[in-house]
């Protein structure tokens, strides 16, 4: 175990993450340095973020090489590049690189269960954390999801359950951490700009498992051939979910029903039962239950949540109807496979706004899945002609040009009649125009309020 006290350790990286390490470190008696590389950033804003006892060392722009020679660890936020030039500077002193989840589990206390995927993570975390919730008097629901997991490990008792949601980002740094139950849900290209190839961004997400024992299980989507592979050299027990065939032993969606299967056949419930809407969600609820029951959480438990679970807030949530047309924020569709889903479920003609920040995706595929239902895509930010581009090399022509994200929902009020939808659902990330999905998400809420 890693003794911090009188330790010299460096937090990189100013955001939440960030704060939350530090604040992490501090506690435990490490002379901490939060460190970022922006040197435009204003030390008095961030240190007004730390506690008031903080004793937290601001340190912005160039890294000095003489601090460099202090440090015991480093402690990587997940928004920060593993391969900058710095941090390669730090592995050649051999100083350990950890990421947040590492120190957070090192400092935690009791279960852990870890979900990780391209699409559908923060459902399925939302959803398995009110299962537990329901289930156990301590639960922690962290991570990728908004809620740093170092705010939270102070506060653990062996008792705790810890529900978490970790990312590609938050996985390259772990060392030790190693769920009880873990779960991959899919993996589709995203964040190449970040990883750089798709073999990389895979072997991040595998890593989730990379620790666990055959005492510990790992849920797997079976229809995703990558996951159906690694299944079968896993030290975990592998469990599968599948939407669309009948497993000998798993979770799947057979004649409308979920049905669990280990070793003795149990029915879940009806989807028609459920809130939630599509088969992606089937997807993340049948996750969710694996994940419960393999915890050991009894079934009536886990049916009395499922049934009541509304979803999560900007991912195809309805927002209102004005004059006939329903509006939908799926604002969390920030790559395209995420944002295939956000059509997928629409079952009216739509509007929808597309666009954003470019994480080097493709997006023919995205505009192949329209099928007839998408009647206009209005596209905005830096990826607006790329996606065109796409749209004209896949024979979709109904796209028009908006010049802000205001006049974008202008236009689709104006486009849309009664009886259509109108659907923001971007496939791209909201940085350049937002600091992150959840401003966009509101931002279009509010301008639909509006109208």
């Amino acid at each position: 175990m890693f003794e911090f006290k009188g330790k010299t350790v460096l937090v990189f990286g100013s955001g939440k993450s960030g704060i939350g390490a530090a604040t992490l470190l501090d506690a435990k008696g490490a002379a901490t340095i939060l460190y970022d590389g922006n040197e435009n950033l204003n030390a008095k804003d961030i240190k007004e973020r730390l506690p008031e006892y903080a004793k937290t060392q601001i340190l912005l722009g160039e890294l000095p090489e003489e601090v460099m020679d202090t440090l015991d660890l480093v402690v990587m936020s997940p928004g920060v590049p593993t391969d900058l030039a710095v941090v390669e500077k730090m592995r050649a002193r051999n100083i350990p690189i950890w990421g947040e989840v590492e120190l957070a589990y090192c400092c935690g206390k009791g279960d852990v269960l870890a979900i990780t995927g391209t699409n559908g993570k923060t459902t399925t975390t939302t959803l398995l954390g009110e299962i537990m919730k329901a289930y156990a008097d301590e639960v922690y629901v962290v991570g990728n999801i908004g809620n740093p997991y170092t705010l939270e490990a102070m506060k653990m008792t062996e008792k705790a359950i810890t529900v978490a949601e970790i990312s590609s980002f938050q996985l390259e740094t772990i060392h030790s951490f190693r769920p009880k139950v873990s779960a991959i849900l899919n993996i589709t290209p995203d964040h190449l700009n970040r990883h750089h190839t798709m073999e990389n961004y895979i072997a991040a997400k595998k890593a989730i498992a990379s620790n666990q024992t055959e005492q510990e299980a790992c849920v797997l989507n079976y229809e995703d051939e990558v996951l159906r592979e690694f299944g079968k050299n896993l030290s975990a027990k592998p469990f599968f979910f599948s939407s669309k065939r009948e497993l000998e032993e798993g979770i799947y969606l057979k004649d409308g029903a979920i049905v669990y299967r280990n070793p003795e056949t149990v029915k879940v419930c009806d989807v028609q039962e459920l809130k939630l809407l599509g088969i992606h969600n089937y997807e993340n609820v049948m996750a969710a239950v694996a994940m419960a029951a393999l915890y050991g959480v009894p079934m009536e438990t886990i049916r009395v949540v499922i049934r009541n679970f509304q979803g999560v807030e900007h991912r195809i949530e309805y927002v209102t109807e004005k004059y006939g047309v329903a509006y939908y924020n799926d604002s969390k569709g920030t790559n395209p496979d995420a944002a295939i889903r956000g059509i997928c479920a629409m079952n009216r003609p739509t509007v929808l706004i597309g666009g954003g920040y470019d994480k080097q995706s493709e997006y023919k595929e995205w505009i192949e899945s329209f099928q007839g239902k998408v009647k206009k895509l209005i596209l905005i930010g830096e990826t607006r002609q790329k996606i065109a581009e796409d749209a004209k090399a896949c024979g979709f022509y109904d796209f028009i040009f908006a010049d802000t994200f205001e006049e974008a929902v202008k236009m689709a009020s104006e486009i849309a009649e009664s009886g259509d939808a109108v659907l923001l659902s971007p496939a791209c990330a909201s940085w350049g125009m937002f600091k992150n999905y959840e401003e966009r998400g509101e931002k279009f809420k509010e301008l639909v309020k509006s109208l």
